[in-house]
């Protein structure tokens, strides 16, 4: 269950990511919870659902966007918007 105090409408998910966002490059995390939230959001919108990737190809999709590209993997995962194989080869968004 979500709670009330991580609920947000999609302006101002939107206003986070106008505030944290420049030209496609993240620039700093939000340390609000919603911020976070929002901005990984944001993130697992650049990966096409259904598909597979590679951890080299997680990486090159998030490294253009974050100079630590490995956090924003891990947070992806901990927030369970990105799913990996037990493996750790194989990565997709959760459905």
């Amino acid at each position: 269950m979500v709670q009330e105090k991580y609920l947000i409408t999609e302006e101002e998910k939107q206003e986070i990511i106008r505030k944290f966002v420049k030209d496609g490059k993240l620039q700093n995390l939000p340390s609000k919870e919603k911020g976070k939230v929002s901005i990984f959001l944001y993130l697992i919108g650049q990966f096409e659902k259904g598909r597979e990737y590679k951890e080299r190809e997680v990486n090159d999709i998030l490294k253009p966007i974050y100079a630590d590209f490995a956090i924003l993997r891990r947070y992806l995962i901990d927030y369970k918007l990105l799913e990996r194989s037990k493996e750790g080869l194989t990565y997709w968004v959760k459905e």
